[in-house]
C-alpha cells in the first residue's frame, strides 16, 4: 500500500496551490481521508478531512474558507486546493487513509500515511 503525495512547492503568499495524493496497492472508497500538515519545532495538525463518499468534509479553523479537499474514488486519489496562502500554512503536507468511512481529527485514526510534501509559503 502506498500514498504518493504530489504538488509541493513554493507559493507566493495569497496565491493559490494544489496538492494530490494517489493511493495504491487497494483501494481506499470505502475510507475516509484525510490531510495534515507538520511545521517545524510542531505537532503534526488536522487541516481537512473528507468522508468515504465526499458526503462530508471538515477543515481545522485556520484553513477554513481558503482550503478546499475533494476525492476521486474511480482514480483512489485526494486532493487539496488551497487559496489566499500564508506563511504561516508552509510546512510539510501529509495525506492520510482513516480507519473508518467518517473523517477524524486525530492523526491515530489513520492507517496509511504518505511520504509529505514540502509546500513553502513566501510573504
Amino acid at each position: 500500500v502506498q500514498l504518493q503525495a504530489s504538488g509541493g512547492g513554493l507559493v507566493q503568499a495569497g496565491g493559490s496551490h494544489g496538492l494530490s495524493c494517489a493511493a495504491s496497492g487497494r483501494t481506499f472508497s470505502r475510507y475516509a481521508m484525510a490531510w495534515f500538515r507538520q511545521a517545524p519545532g510542531k505537532e503534526r495538525e488536522f487541516v481537512a478531512g473528507i468522508s468515504w463518499n465526499g458526503g462530508s468534509t471538515g477543515y481545522a479553523d485556520s484553513v477554513k474558507g481558503r482550503f478546499t479537499i475533494s476525492r476521486d474514488n474511480a482514480k483512489n486519489t485526494v486532493y487539496l486546493q488551497m487559496s489566499s496562502l500564508k506563511a504561516e500554512d508552509t510546512a510539510v503536507y501529509y495525506c492520510a487513509v482513516c480507519l473508518w468511512a467518517t473523517y477524524n481529527r486525530r492523526p491515530d485514526a489513520y492507517r496509511y500515511w504518505g511520504q509529505g510534501t514540502q509546500v513553502t509559503v513566501s510573504s
